[in-house]
């Protein structure tokens, strides 16, 4: 078995330079720590459990990694997340990912130093398989108890909470069909991520299963941003051959719909029919009538939570995935009047 002395017999250098580059602590010239890391990588070193456990000072701070931090979402998920934090002796860092991986792989890099208990993390993305064996990585090295919320990732072996998106883009072109609607549209979400390709998955097959097999030009995609969403429904809207009922992808994608919508003088369960993904409390303020695919997020945030702390107490568990299902509500925007 490989040591760090080995390790820095090979890179020729002492046990305590290995030491820096390993913990990302203390100067270590840039040649040199490529040196030193390029042996780690050829000998797959890692620290044992034991010796981390003997350099590590034990705290009580869980770590939180999202990727829109300004979205009313992932708002409502730390909601619940501090909601059971608040019944405990821990506290939390949070980090915003903002999507990047490169901020990702620095937030779970800076919860290392602060030698976290547990993390939190919403993946900022899926589909690159080199991003995904870094991130595979970067949690393998941290080793603490970590639960992967909303967005999977490939080759995962962490716990899971996650959302039914093929389910919810099933029934919600079931339920526009029901309302009488046969040619359907879709602003997608960002198709380089799992949850937006299931929710594709799942609308297209509901039409097809339901008679009204979706046409490729009235797919149009979106990035799960209000402005990628503008921009798809302002095309959409003004084509010649636009659908009677869109599915929008999530929250912002259906805020980015009505933006278009309004703009265009056009109502929506009059002049086209819409169900999005997430429900958007403000628009029940408003006493706008828009029909959605709704998840109890804030449940999401707490069941998120507790699945960590019983990992913590049990380590040696089986790993566990854990659905929070949809729910349909129907408010009149599902269907055209006349």
């Amino acid at each position: 078995m490989v040591t760090i002395q080995d390790i820095a017999e090979i890179a020729g250098v002492s046990k305590a330079t290995v030491s820096r580059v390993i913990n990302r602590t203390g100067y270590v010239n840039e040649k040199t720590r490529e040196r030193v890391q390029a042996v780690i990588d050829q000998y797959h070193y890692s620290p044992s459990a034991s010796a981390v456990n003997l350099s590590r000072r034990e705290t009580n701070t869980i770590g939180v990694i999202v990727p829109e931090i300004a979205n009313t979402f992932f708002g409502e998920l730390l909601h619940g997340i501090g909601e059971v934090i608040d019944q405990t002796d821990f506290t939390s860092f949070y980090f915003d990912s903002d999507n990047n991986s490169d901020k990702e792989e620095r937030a779970i890099l800076a919860l290392e130093q602060q030698r976290v208990r547990g993390l939190l993390i919403t993946p900022a993305q899926d589909s690159d398989a080199a991003v995904n064996r870094r991130l595979y990585s970067y949690l393998e090295r941290l080793n603490v108890p970590t639960v992967v919320v909303d967005r999977d990732f490939p080759g995962s072996k962490w716990d899971g909470v996650f959302f039914e998106n093929y389910q919810s883009g099933y029934c919600a072109a079931e339920a526009l069909i029901a309302a009488g609607n046969r040619t359907l549209g879709m602003i997608t979400g960002d198709l380089r991520l799992k949850i937006a390709r299931e929710r594709y998955e799942g609308f297209l097959q509901a039409a097809q299963d339901g008679g009204c097999p979706v046409s490729e030009q009235h797919i149009y995609q979106g990035d799960f941003t209000i402005e990628g969403a503008y921009a798809a429904a302002k095309r959409m809207l003004e084509s010649d051959d636009r659908p009677q009922a869109v599915l929008t992808s999530n929250n912002l994608t259906s805020l980015g719909f009505l933006k278009a919508v309004t703009e265009k003088g056009m109502q929506i369960g009059r002049d086209i029919a819409v169900i999005g993904i997430d429900h958007i409390p403000e628009l029940d303020i408003l006493n706008y009538g828009f029909s959605c695919v709704a998840r109890d997020t804030v449940q999401m945030g707490r069941l998120a939570m507790q699945v960590l702390l019983e990992r913590m107490q049990n380590p040696d568990k089986q790993r566990q995935i854990c659905m929070i299902p949809h729910r349909l509500i129907l408010k009149g925007s599902e269907k055209m009047d006349g």
